[in-house]
C-alpha cells in the first residue's frame, strides 16, 4: 500500500476528459473530409475547363464554318450580292441557306449584304407585286415547309438586325452617315413588313415563329430607343415602317381565320409595347388599326384574364416616374373611348375593360400611398401636398396628365353607356332585370370609378358623371330595388378592396354619394323642390332612411362584427375593406348633412328620419364620454343624434368647462368700466388686453351713462347680459362696417371691410372672441347671420344654392348660363369676375390665364362653381379666418361641429317664435308671499300674454337680461324665473312705485297692484323706461 518507487503499476488518468485516442480519430476524420472536398473540386473544375473548351473548340469551329461559308458565298454571289438574281431565291438555291448559315447582326460586311438583298426584293416587289414566285417557284404547295422555313428566318434576321444594331444606328446621330444608316433600317424593317404581308401563304407560320421568339421584346428595345432619339433628330422616315410592321403583327390573334397561338401574356404586343409611354403618339395609324378594327377586343380580353398577377408580366419600368402600369394605364385609356365608340362594341368588352383600369389604377393608388408615407417625414405642417401634387412627385407630368385628360374627357360617357345602355334604353327596373348582367355591371363600373376616385379625386370626373351620364339614376335604381328586395348582391369580383363579409351597399354607396353630393352643390332651389331633380322628394325620403341606415351599421354594427372577425382573418384585404368603410362613412355622412341643409331650408321630410333608432339615454351619456364609440359617432355624424339631445350634451360640456374653470379662479379678476355711448371702443379695449384664461373666468362691468355717473346695480350675471346683448348690437351693426346685409337682413362680413378700417382683421378676430364669450356663458344674442357665414364657422364651404341670399341677381345670370341651350362661346364670356367695393372696380381671373379662357358648353359647368366659390368663400376668407380664430378661444371647434349651420344660429339666437308664456309660467317660482292661485298672480300672466311679441322680448330682457329664452325652454334658465312681492302693505305709495328686477337672479319685484290695467301700465311703462338699470 505504501510507494514501491515502480510507477509501471499505476493506472494513467487523462485530466482533460477524453482519451488522446479520441482526439487522433476527430482530426483525421476532418481531415479526410477536406480531402474528399478537394478532390471533389477538382474534379468539377476539370470538367467545367473540360465543357469551357469544348464549347470553345466548338464555337471556333463554327466561325471558322461560317466564315469559310461566307467567303464561298462572296465567290459566288459577290460581296456586295451582285451576281444576285431572282433565281438565287428559289428552292433550290443555296443562296438563303448560305446567308442564314453564316449571318451575323454584328458584323458590318453581313448586315451590308443584308441591306443590298432587302433593297433587292423591294425592287423585285415594286415590278412584279408578290414574293411567291419568287421564293418558291412555280410550285408553291410542293416545297412549301422548306419555302416557310427561309422565309420566316430571313424576316426573323431582318428585324434582329435592326434590334441588334439600334444603339449605333440611332444613337450615333451626329455621325455624317446617319441619314443613310436611317434608309438601311427602313429597308431592313420594311422588307420584314412586306414578308408578313395578309395575303401570304406563309404569314401566320412566319408571325408564329417571330411571336415564340418574343419578337414583341425586340420591338419594344427598338421604340424606347427611337423613343429618345427623336427628341434630338428627326427619326420620321424610320416610324412609318416600324408602324406598318406592328400594325401587320397585331391582328394575328389566334382567332379565326388566324392561326397562330395565342402569344404568352408575358411577351405579347400589351405587356411589351403598351406599357411604353406615349406609343399612340409615335403611331397614331396603329392606333386606328388597334381600335377599329376590333384587335382591341382580343387584347382587352387578354389583358383582363390576366391581370390578377400583371406585376409579374410587366417588363422592367423604364424609370420610377414612367412604371409600366401607369403608362399601360395611359395608352389603353387613350384608345378605349374610340374602342367604346364602336358599334360593334360589347358589354363584356366594357366589362373587361373597367377590370383592367381599376388593377392599374389599385397599382397607381398603391404607388401614391406608398410615396406620401415615405415623404411625410420630409413634409412640414405649412407645406401641405394636394392628390394632384402628390401625383405628379410620383409619376411624370405628361404621364399624368394623359391618364387625367382621357379620364375627363369623352371615356366616362362611353364606358357608363356600355355599361348600363341595355337598362337606359328599358326606361326603369324590375325584379326580374336585377339579373347577373346589371350585378356585373355596377360592380364592374363601381370598382373602376372608385379607384379612379381615390387616385385622382378631381371635380371633372365628378362633373362629367353627374351631368354627362346616367349614372346617378342607374345607381339609385339598383340601390333602391336591391333595398326593396332586402337583398344585396355581393359585389367582390372586380376589386382587391372587397372581401367576403362585405355589405352590398358599399361599393355602390362609395360612387353614388359624391356624384349626388356634386350635383345638390350645382342645384338650385327651383330644381330641387319645384322640378325635383336631381330626384324626385319621394325618393330623396327613401335615400335619406337608405343612407342613414348604410351609417348606422358602419358606425355602430359593423365594428363590432369586425372585432369579433379580426382575429379570424388579418389579410390586406381587410386593410382595404376598412379603408373603404372609411370612406363610405365620410361621403354618406357628408351627403346627409348636405340634404339636412335642403331639408332646413324647407321642409319636405320630417327632421326625426335623419335620427338613428337606437339612441336612448344610455348612448346620450355615452356620447358624453371621450374616447367611446359614442362619442365617435357624436363627431363623424351628429345629425344621427336629435337635435335637443345635442343641445344637452354641448351645454354639459360647455358647464363642466366652466366648473373647471371656476375652480382655479375663485375671485373676479375682470372687471369693465364700459360708456354706453362709447360701449364698442371700451369694450375693445379692455377685452383685447384679456389672455384666454381672462375671458374663461368671470367677467363683470359697471356701466357709465351719459352724464358720466356710473348706474346704479350691482353685476350678478345680469349687468354683463346687458352688457353681451348691446354690444353685440353695436358691433354687429352694418353702419360700423364690418358686416353687410344680405336681402333678407341677414349679416355676413363685409368683403371691403379693409377699405374702412386699418385693422379691420384685428377687430373681427374680437368680434369672434365677444360671439364666444357669449356662447361659452350660455347668453341668445339678437344676431342673425346669414348661412354662408356660418358655414365658414364650421370651416365648410358654400356652393350655388347658398348664393341666393348674397347676390338675387348673380344667381339668376349663373342659373341662366347653367340651362343656357344655345352656344356659350357666342356670349363672349370669360373666366374672370370683377369686384365692385365702394366704387374700386378690380378684375381677378377665376383661374390661370382665364381672362384668355373662353366659358363653353363644356367648362361651364366649372365657371358657375368657380363664380360661386368667389363670391361666398373667397371674398370673406380672410375676416371669417380671424372671426373663428376669436371665436376658438372660448368655444372649441368639435363642440361647433356638433351642430349644422340652421341649429347653430339657435345656438346663438335662439328661436325666432314668440315668447313661451304657459312655459315660462310652469317653471316660475314665487316669493314673499305670492303663489300661483294669487290675484296678483293671475292678472300678471294675463297681461304678459296680451303683450305684442316686441314687447314681450323686452319683458324678457327686462328680468333675465336676454330679451330670448333658453333654447331647451325654461325650464333650463339658471337660475329659475321668480316674481317676488316688494310691499308687505297695499299703500298708495307702495301702488305707485314701478315694477323692479333683479336679473343677475332672473327676479321680478312685482308691488300688488289692485287691476289688471294698473298692472299694465306700470309694467309696460318699466319694461320701455330704457333707463338702464337704474329701475334694478
Amino acid at each position: 500500500m505504501f510507494f514501491s518507487g515502480d510507477p509501471s503499476t499505476r493506472k494513467r488518468v487523462a485530466l482533460g476528459g477524453r482519451s488522446n485516442k479520441e482526439n487522433d480519430r476527430q482530426k483525421l476524420l476532418e481531415k479526410t473530409r477536406l480531402e474528399r472536398e478537394r478532390r471533389s473540386w477538382l474534379r468539377k473544375q476539370t470538367s467545367a475547363a473540360t465543357k469551357i473548351q469544348k464549347f470553345y473548340r466548338g464555337r471556333k469551329d463554327v466561325e471558322a464554318a461560317h466564315i469559310q461559308m461566307r467567303e464561298q458565298f462572296y465567290r459566288t454571289y459577290g460581296k456586295h450580292c451582285e451576281k444576285v438574281e431572282s433565281t438565287s431565291f428559289c428552292p433550290d438555291s443555296a443562296f438563303l441557306r448560305q446567308l442564314l448559315y453564316f449571318f451575323n447582326a454584328n458584323n458590318v460586311g453581313d448586315f451590308k449584304i443584308l441591306v443590298e438583298i432587302c433593297r433587292f426584293l423591294q425592287q423585285y416587289l415594286q415590278e412584279q407585286g408578290n414574293f411567291v414566285s419568287l421564293f418558291s417557284g412555280m410550285d408553291y404547295f410542293s416545297r412549301k415547309a422548306l419555302v416557310d422555313y427561309r422565309v420566316k428566318q430571313l424576316a426573323y434576321t431582318c428585324i434582329q438586325a435592326v434590334y441588334k444594331n439600334r444603339l449605333y444606328k440611332f444613337k450615333n446621330q451626329h455621325n455624317a452617315s446617319f441619314r443613310e444608316c436611317n434608309q438601311q433600317m427602313v429597308l431592313l424593317l420594311d422588307t420584314a413588313a412586306s414578308l408578313i404581308e395578309p395575303n401570304l401563304p406563309w404569314v401566320c407560320k412566319t408571325v408564329e415563329y417571330l411571336l415564340q421568339r418574343n419578337i414583341f421584346a425586340n420591338f419594344r428595345e427598338i421604340v424606347l430607343i427611337v423613343q429618345e432619339s427623336i427628341k434630338t433628330a428627326s427619326c420620321s422616315e424610320f416610324l412609318y415602317p416600324l408602324e406598318r410592321l406592328l400594325g401587320l403583327m397585331i391582328p394575328h390573334t389566334g382567332q379565326m381565320p388566324c392561326s397562330c397561338p395565342i402569344a404568352d401574356p408575358q411577351w405579347s404586343f400589351s405587356s411589351q409595347l403598351l406599357t411604353i409611354a406615349f406609343l399612340w403618339q409615335l403611331f397614331p395609324r396603329l392606333r386606328e388599326v388597334f381600335v377599329t378594327q376590333g384587335y382591341g377586343k382580343h387584347y382587352v380580353n387578354q389583358m383582363a384574364l390576366c391581370m390578377k398577377s400583371y406585376t409579374g408580366i410587366l417588363p422592367k419600368d423604364v424609370s420610377p416616374e414612367l412604371p409600366g402600369y401607369a403608362c399601360l394605364l395611359g395608352n389603353t385609356l387613350e384608345t378605349a373611348a374610340v374602342a367604346l365608340a364602336q358599334a360593334d362594341c360589347s358589354f363584356e368588352m366594357a366589362s373587361d375593360l373597367a377590370t383592367i383600369l381599376t388593377r392599374l389604377l389599385e397599382a397607381l393608388t398603391c404607388q401614391k400611398k406608398f410615396s406620401q408615407e415615405n415623404k411625410e417625414s420630409s413634409i412640414s405642417d405649412e407645406d401641405v401636398i394636394a392628390d394632384g401634387d402628390f401625383m405628379s412627385r410620383v409619376l411624370n407630368k405628361d404621364l399624368l396628365q394623359q391618364i387625367i385628360r382621357t379620364l375627363t374627357s369623352g371615356f366616362l360617357i362611353q364606358l357608363i353607356n356600355v355599361l348600363f345602355g341595355w337598362i337606359l334604353h328599358a326606361h326603369s327596373l324590375n325584379h326580374e332585370q336585377t339579373d347577373e348582367r346589371l350585378v356585373i355591371a355596377v360592380d364592374a363600373a363601381c370598382a373602376f370609378l372608385h379607384v379612379a376616385l381615390e387616385t385622382f379625386p378631381l371635380d371633372q370626373i365628378l362633373i362629367v358623371l353627374a351631368y354627362r351620364t346616367e349614372l346617378v339614376p342607374v345607381l339609385w335604381n339598383f340601390i333602391k330595388l336591391c333595398h326593396d328586395k332586402d337583398k344585396w348582391p355581393s359585389l367582390t369580383e372586380h376589386s382587391q378592396y372587397l372581401v367576403g363579409e362585405a355589405p352590398g351597399w358599399l361599393l355602390p354607396l362609395s360612387v353614388f354619394c359624391p356624384v349626388f353630393k356634386l350635383m345638390l352643390m350645382l342645384t338650385d332651389n327651383e330644381e330641387f323642390y319645384e322640378q325635383e331633380k336631381p330626384l324626385p322628394l319621394e325618393d330623396v325620403r327613401c335615400l335619406v332612411v337608405i343612407l342613414r341606415q348604410a351609417l348606422w351599421q358602419l358606425l355602430w354594427v359593423l365594428p363590432v362584427l369586425n372585432q369579433v372577425k379580426a382575429a379570424k382573418n388579418q389579410s390586406n384585404n381587410r386593410n382595404h375593406l376598412k379603408m373603404l368603410q372609411r370612406k363610405v362613412i365620410m361621403e354618406v355622412s357628408q351627403l346627409l348633412s348636405q340634404l339636412l341643409d335642403w331639408n332646413s331650408r324647407r321642409q319636405f321630410i320630417l327632421p326625426s328620419l335623419f335620427h338613428a333608432d337606437g339612441i336612448n339615454e344610455t348612448f346620450i351619456a355615452q356620447a358624453m364620454l371621450e374616447n367611446t364609440r359614442a362619442h365617435d359617432i357624436l363627431k363623424q355624424a351628429p345629425f344621427l343624434i336629435p337635435f335637443t339631445s345635442r343641445v344637452k350634451i354641448f351645454a354639459s360640456q360647455l358647464a363642466s368647462h366652466r366648473q373647471r374653470q371656476g375652480s382655479q379662479s375663485l375671485f373676479t379678476r375682470n372687471r369693465f368700466r364700459i360708456r354706453r355711448d362709447h360701449i364698442l371702443e371700451d369694450a375693445y379695449n379692455q377685452m383685447n388686453k384679456c389672455s384666454e384664461e381672462d375671458l374663461r373666468g368671470l367677467i363683470r362691468v359697471t356701466f357709465i351713462n351719459e352724464f358720466g355717473v356710473e348706474e346704479a346695480g350691482i353685476d350678478g350675471g345680469g349687468i354683463f347680459k346687458d352688457f353681451m346683448e348691446n354690444i353685440t348690437r353695436a358691433a354687429f351693426d352694418c353702419q360700423y362696417g364690418l358686416f353687410k346685409e344680405t336681402s333678407d337682413h341677414l349679416l355676413y362680413p363685409n368683403p371691403g371691410s379693409g377699405l374702412i378700417h386699418e385693422h379691420h382683421l384685428q377687430y373681427f378676430h374680437f368680434l369672434g372672441t365677444l360671439l364666444g364669450k357669449a356662447m361659452y356663458e350660455g347668453i341668445l344674442v339678437d344676431i342673425p347671420f346669414a348661412t354662408f357665414f356660418l358655414s365658414k364657422l364650421k370651416q365648410k364651404h358654400n356652393y350655388l344654392n347658398d348664393l341666393p341670399s348674397l347676390d338675387p341677381e348673380l344667381y339668376r345670370h349663373l342659373i341662366f348660363l347653367k340651362n343656357y341651350k344655345g352656344n356659350l362661346s357666342e356670349l363672349e364670356l370669360y373666366f374672370v369676375i370683377v369686384n365692385n367695393e365702394y366704387g374700386e372696380q378690380r378684375e381677378e381671373q377665376l383661374v390661370p390665364n382665364g381672362k384668355d379662357q373662353h366659358v363653353t358648353n363644356e367648362n361651364v359647368i366649372t365657371f358657375v362653381r368657380l363664380v360661386a366659390n368667389h363670391r361666398l368663400n373667397l371674398q370673406i376668407r380672410q375676416q371669417s379666418v380671424h372671426f373663428l380664430r376669436g371665436l376658438h378661444q372660448l368655444i372649441r371647434k368639435e363642440w361647433i361641429d356638433m351642430f349644422n349651420e340652421h341649429e347653430l344660429q339657435l345656438l346663438i339666437s335662439g328661436s325666432l317664435e314668440s315668447l313661451d308664456v304657459d312655459d315660462l309660467r310652469d317653471n316660475a317660482n314665487y316669493a314673499g308671499g305670492y303663489h300661483k292661485d294669487h290675484y296678483v298672480i293671475e292678472m300678471f300672466w294675463e297681461v304678459l300674454k296680451g303683450f305684442s311679441v316686441e314687447n314681450q322680448k323686452k319683458f324678457l330682457k327686462f328680468v333675465t337680461g336676454c330679451s330670448r329664452g333658453p333654447l331647451l325652454g325654461f325650464r333650463y334658465l339658471e337660475p329659475a324665473f321668480c316674481i317676488q312681492r316688494t310691499a308687505g302693505t297695499v299703500s298708495d305709495e307702495e301702488l305707485n312705485r314701478l315694477p323692479t328686477s333683479a336679473t343677475c337672479m332672473n327676479l321680478l319685484k312685482l308691488p300688488p297692484y289692485t287691476s289688471k290695467e294698473h298692472l299694465e301700465r306700470k309694467l309696460f311703462y318699466a319694461i320701455n323706461a330704457d333707463a338702464g338699470f337704474d329701475l334694478s
